[in-house]
Order: C-alpha cells, then sequence, then structure tokens
C-alpha cells in the first residue's frame, strides 16, 4: 500500500484511489488507513456487509480493480503489482 499512496500523490488528480477493506471494525480500519495512507489522496471504506466484494466478484484481498468514468472495469489484479507496472496500467487507463 505506500507504493499505491506514494502514486497516489501524483495521479490523484487525474484518478480516484478508493481503498476498501472488507472486514474488521470501524476503529482498526481507519486507524491502518491512517498508518498506511498518508498522503491523504486515497479514500477508504469498511464494507460491513460486503457489497462492494460481491458486487466487483472479489473472493480475497488484496485484489486491485481499475474502473473507468463510466464504471466499466479496465484491469484487475490479484495481490500486488511492482510501481513500474502500476503506473503502466495507470497510463494506460489515462490514455482511454
Amino acid at each position: 500500500m505506500p507504493v499505491v499512496d506514494a502514486i497516489a500523490k501524483e495521479y490523484g488528480d487525474d484518478i480516484a484511489f478508493v481503498a476498501i477493506a472488507w472486514k474488521g471494525s470501524y476503529d482498526d480500519t481507519a486507524a491502518q488507513a491512517a498508518n498506511l495512507m498518508q498522503s491523504g489522496k486515497i479514500d477508504w471504506a469498511l464494507d460491513d456487509d460486503a457489497e462492494i466484494f460481491s458486487l466487483y466478484g472479489v473472493p480475497y484481498q488484496p485484489v486491485s480493480f481499475l474502473i473507468t468514468g463510466d464504471d466499466k472495469v479496465f484491469d484487475t489484479w490479484p495481490g500486488v503489482r511492482d510501481e513500474a507496472a502500476i503506473r503502466q496500467a495507470l497510463d494506460s487507463l489515462l490514455d482511454l
């Protein structure tokens, strides 16, 4: 998450970054968000009822989705990617 937080500083004016946590308490999630996403460029939420996870068919964490402005899934990947791969995916999204 620190890599994504750093990238969000650069791309945050053009791309909305959202981190969704599935399980946990609100207070624990807020503490983790404050620790991991210090840039202030990533919004976060707790999906208590797994509505968002169900909507996108997310079976586990971490998984990343790039979603276009018209709510279509552009790219998705499980686990982590290195910084260069994330930047390449974001640049491709911006090129649409």
